[in-house]
C-alpha cells in the first residue's frame, strides 16, 4: 500500500475505533475526557488530525452577517458551555463555536443523569438545565481567546428567575459578552428549564429581541471608536412550533430588526423512535437531539426561509450527521450549519467532510454566494 495513503484511509477509522470505549463510560464523563483529551492533542503536532480534526481549506469561507466564518459548520451550543475549549474547537474544522447557555448567575443545572444516549436512533435526550458557571467566568476565558475565531453567546435567564423578569437576565448576559463574543444567540426554547418555552410567545419574545436590539445599536452610535460593529443577534427557536407559532416568529424577526434564526432546538417529541417506548419512557424529560430531528428541522428551515428572504440569516441544526444532511439544510434556505449531536457519533472527520463537500460544490447549489 502507498504510504502516502494510508494515513487518509486511517484517520476516518480512528473515532469510530475510540467510541466505543467513550460509549462504555455515562456520557457526561465521556464527555469530560473527550475535552481532556482535545486539549492535549492540541499541543502535541498531528494529534488531532489523527481523529479527522483540520481547520477548513480556504475555499470554505462564507460571508454571513458581516462575519467572514472560516467554514460553513459550526459547533451548536451545549457542549462548550462555559467557553473553556474555543481554541481546540477551531482546530478540528468549526467555522464558529457557540457557547453556552449562559446565564447571569452560575447555576449547577437539573441533577444527574440528565444526559442519555439512544444508539440506535443515533440521538441523545438531555436535561442539562443550563449547567454553567456564570457569564462573568465565561468573558474572563473568552478575553483571552485567540484571534480568528468566530463565537457566538448564547444567552438564557437563571432558572430561579421569573419569566416576568427575564429580560433583566438576557440584558445582563448581553451586556458582559458583548465585548468579546462576535454575534448573539436568545435561547427561548429550550424544554429543560421550567417556564422557558413560554417567552416564544409573540409579546414576551418581541420584548427582549427588541430590547437586545435597541442596546446593540446604541453601542455602535454612543462608541468613538469608528471600528467598532454591532453583533447580529440570532433566536433560537424550538421545532415544535406550530405553523401558526412559526408566523409569529417571523413577524417578531422583522419588527425587531434582528440578524435572523437559529432552526432548531431540541424536541420534546418522542414519536417513531426505535428504542423501545419503554425504555424512552425510562429516560423521562428532555429535549431530543440528533437524527429523529433531521426532518422536522428542515421543514422548518424551508418554511422560514420562504417568508424571511435574505439578507435575514438562517442557520441550520438539528440531524446533521454527514455531508447529505448538512446539504438539505442548506438547500432548504440555511446559511450556515451547526452540529452537536452528529459530532458525537461521527467525531471530528464529519467536520472535515462536510467542509471539504462545500469548498468543492459538490452540487452546483452549494455555492458560499448563495449562502450569504
Amino acid at each position: 500500500m502507498n504510504q502516502g495513503r494510508m494515513p487518509r484511509l486511517l484517520l476516518p477509522r480512528m473515532y469510530k475505533l475510540l467510541r466505543p470505549i467513550l460509549f462504555l463510560l455515562s456520557p457526561e464523563r465521556a464527555h469530560r475526557l473527550t475535552f481532556s483529551l482535545l486539549e492535549l492533542a492540541k499541543h502535541i503536532p498531528g494529534a488531532l488530525a489523527l481523529v479527522g480534526g483540520v481547520r477548513p481549506p480556504k475555499e470554505a469561507a462564507v460571508e454571513v452577517m458581516g462575519l467572514k466564518f472560516p467554514g460553513p459548520v459550526g459547533l451548536a451550543a451545549g457542549m462548550d458551555k462555559d467557553a473553556m475549549h474555543v481554541d481546540a474547537l477551531a482546530r478540528i474544522g468549526f467555522g464558529h463555536v457557540e457557547v453556552g447557555t449562559l446565564t447571569p448567575l452560575a447555576q449547577p443545572g437539573n441533577p444527574a443523569p440528565r444526559l442519555f444516549r439512544l444508539k440506535a436512533d443515533r440521538a441523545l435526550i438531555n436535561r442539562m438545565g443550563f449547567n454553567n458557571g456564570g457569564v462573568e467566568a465565561a468573558v474572563e476565558r473568552l478575553r483571552k481567546r485567540p484571534p480568528g475565531v468566530i463565537v457566538g453567546g448564547n444567552i438564557g435567564k437563571n432558572k430561579a428567575t421569573p419569566n416576568e423578569q427575564a429580560i433583566d437576565d438576557y440584558v445582563k448576559c448581553f451586556e458582559a459578552l458583548h465585548p468579546v463574543v462576535d454575534y448573539f444567540t436568545v435561547n427561548v426554547s429550550s424544554p429543560n428549564t421550567p417556564g422557558l418555552r413560554a417567552l416564544q410567545e409573540k409579546g414576551p419574545l418581541l420584548e427582549i429581541l427588541s430590547r437586545l436590539k435597541g442596546m446593540a445599536d446604541q453601542k455602535i452610535r454612543g462608541s468613538e471608536d469608528q471600528k467598532i460593529r454591532s453583533r447580529p443577534i440570532l433566536l433560537k427557536i424550538a421545532p415544535d412550533l406550530t405553523d401558526g407559532q412559526l408566523d409569529d416568529i417571523v413577524a417578531v424577526v422583522r419588527e425587531s430588526g434582528i440578524a435572523g434564526v437559529i432552526a432548531t432546538n431540541t424536541t420534546i417529541v418522542r414519536e417513531g423512535l426505535k428504542m423501545p417506548k419503554a425504555q424512552v419512557e425510562a429516560i423521562g424529560a428532555g429535549g431530543l437531539s440528533g437524527a429523529p430531528v433531521r426532518q422536522r428541522s428542515t421543514e422548518v428551515i424551508r418554511y422560514l426561509r420562504e417568508r424571511l428572504p435574505r439578507p435575514i440569516v438562517i442557520i441550520g441544526v438539528g440531524g446533521i450527521d454527514s455531508v447529505e444532511a448538512a446539504r438539505e439544510k442548506l438547500e432548504a434556505g440555511a446559511d450556515l450549519v451547526q452540529v452537536y449531536t452528529g459530532l458525537i457519533y461521527e467525531g471530528p472527520g464529519l467536520l472535515k467532510r462536510i467542509n471539504a463537500a462545500f469548498a468543492a460544490r459538490v452540487k452546483p447549489r452549494m455555492n458560499t454566494d448563495e449562502y450569504r
